[in-house]
């Protein structure tokens, strides 16, 4: 096992342990306000101390943690569900019509930033998680779909689709069975790659005002709220600074350690 997958399982671990026991135990109530206790810096009590309205922040950066793994999640997701599809479809389709129309889809997509489609969505439909999410999805998309068809491209001129196409088999059973398992390796490694992507968009949506809303705690809010107060309690905007910074590299290098080890040609060369 590579030293970077191992320290970026590790990290990446150590944020999801987080996020699952902020399910059930938190040491303060997130969302519980001391003013007398406001501003405190990391002590006994308060191991990340306090915010403005006294709310301890270790409590919110792990309820905050499970903010931006949902919404990082089910983004990757959407891009997952219908960006391999439609990778595939383009890449069985090349030079066709379809091909033609996903890819310019794509390129019509990249031409607008994340933010940029997640305020055209929060001017209609308002502020929230849920258009975050849409929002981050719908970017992640044509990024799946461009690696499921570049992967998928070169394997449509190997042998054994030449066979499977002999025996009878239909470009969509093809692409289930015999071109999907083979480019699996690329698509977890990008997974990674966007997940690591989809919490920097998470944070970078709620420090705006258009992602998770209060009282729901979200690390891009936290140093929203910190950025007046730095002078005066610089610990609000390293404590979630921090946590996006190493979870974001825990994710980067466990898809470094991901691609090192499934990638056949890496294996090749090291043995």
């Amino acid at each position: 096992m590579s030293r970077a997958l191992w320290l970026g399982g590790a990290l990446s671990a150590l944020v999801l342990v987080a996020a699952a026991l902020s399910f059930l135990w938190t040491p303060f109530d997130h969302a519980a306000m001391n003013i007398p206790d406001k501003l405190q810096t990391p002590n006994g009590t308060h191991w990340f101390g306090t915010d403005h309205f006294g709310r301890d922040l270790f409590s919110m950066i792990m309820v905050g943690a499970r903010t931006s793994i949902a919404v990082a999640l089910v983004a990757v997701g959407i891009g997952i569900g219908l960006g391999v599809p439609l990778g595939l479809w383009a890449a069985a389709r090349q030079g066709g019509w379809a091909d033609e129309i996903i890819m310019r889809g794509n390129d019509l997509i990249f031409a607008f930033p994340s933010l940029v489609i997640a305020i055209l969505i929060t001017a209609i439909f308002g502020a929230g998680a849920v258009n975050a999410i849409i929002a981050i999805g719908i970017f992640n998309i044509p990024v799946f779909a461009r690696v499921t068809r570049g992967g998928a491209l070169p394997l449509w001129a190997r042998e054994f689709i030449l066979a499977a196409r002999v025996s009878g088999k239909g470009a969509a059973r093809i692409s289930i069975e015999h071109i999907l398992p083979n480019i699996a390796n690329l698509l977890i490694v990008q997974a990674t790659i966007q997940f690591s992507l989809g919490i920097l968009a998470e944070a970078a949506l709620s420090y705006v005002g258009l992602g998770a809303q209060p009282p729901t705690p979200s690390w891009g809010r936290m140093l929203a709220d910190a950025q007046t107060l730095v002078s005066i309690a610089p610990h609000m905007a390293l404590v979630p600074g921090f946590a996006i910074i190493l979870t974001v590299l825990g994710l980067n290098l466990l898809g470094d350690g991901l691609r090192d080890a499934l990638d056949p040609k890496l294996r090749v060369a090291r043995a």
